[in-house]
């Protein structure tokens, strides 16, 4: 079984970490498109472009299935991709209808954080338009995530002073819940319960996409699993992205 894993850089890690655990016995073929990292602030079209190249690479080695680990990719090309390949691609969707089941009937708010392109996106607003009724969304941009984590800059003392000059405009403590609408940001789960009211919940999509490939794929293989690791088309040593994993594993 072998399942291509692709995102801008390192934020896919965080789903690839949860398919090590669903599907072990898996090898797992990751692209960093790290050539092109973030693709946040760049234009749809060349985005789409990078995208499609990362992933008919992917396909050249013999896949069973893809995951598109990168929100951003997904709202851009998803639908490309499904008409260039014959095998299932999962993609990522930014969690709000679980993140809207959390809140209390009536009453508090849901921040999707995501990309600038990831909030643009017609994908996007078409799904808050369907499940957001009562207009109880907001969302808000937070690309120096993308960069810290590519940097592996996890110190509280370099990234809070962000978050709090980024969310200081937010009531924060109207948010019940809050969506890590990219795979980056997972990385910084600790930094932003720091800023929430207690009990806020933290919502990703990658266990409902792991869930999904999960589905389309059947019982895992039995035996150990493998980790093949490509940046922008070229096999890419695999220690920067092991510790990148060791981290996520550390923080639990």
């Amino acid at each position: 079984m072998r399942i291509g894993v692709f995102d801008s850089g390192i934020g896919g890690l965080t789903v690839l970490a949860e398919a090590l655990e669903r599907l072990p016995g898996a090898r797992y073929l990751y692209f960093a498109d790290t050539a092109s990292v973030p693709y946040g602030d760049k234009p749809r079209a060349e985005v789409q472009a990078c995208v499609c190249a990362g992933v008919d690479f992917l396909a050249a080695q013999g896949l069973d299935a893809l995951v598109v680990a990168c929100n951003t990719a997904t709202s851009v090309a998803i639908a490309e991709l499904r008409a260039r390949h014959p095998f299932p691609i999962i993609g990522m969707e930014p969690a709000v209808k679980p993140a809207l089941a959390l809140l209390p009937p009536g009453s508090g708010r849901a921040l999707v954080l995501a990309t600038d392109l990831t909030l643009r996106e017609e994908k996007f607003q078409a799904l808050v338009n369907r499940i957001d009724a009562d207009a109880r969304v907001d969302y808000l941009s937070l690309p120096g995530l993308v960069a810290f984590a590519e940097a592996f800059q996890f110190d509280p003392a370099v990234v809070m002073p962000y978050l709090r000059e980024a969310t200081a405009h937010l009531d924060l403590a109207a948010y019940g819940a809050v969506v890590l609408g990219c795979t980056h940001f997972p990385y910084f789960r600790r930094h932003l319960a720091q800023l929430l009211p207690a009990g806020a919940a933290l919502v990703d999509g990658n266990r409902g996409t792991v869930n999904n490939l999960a589905a389309h794929l059947g019982p895992a293989p039995a035996g150990p699993g493998s980790v093949a690791f490509f940046e922008s088309g070229a096999p890419a040593a695999p220690a920067r992205f092991q510790r990148f994993l060791a981290y996520l594993a550390q923080e639990g």
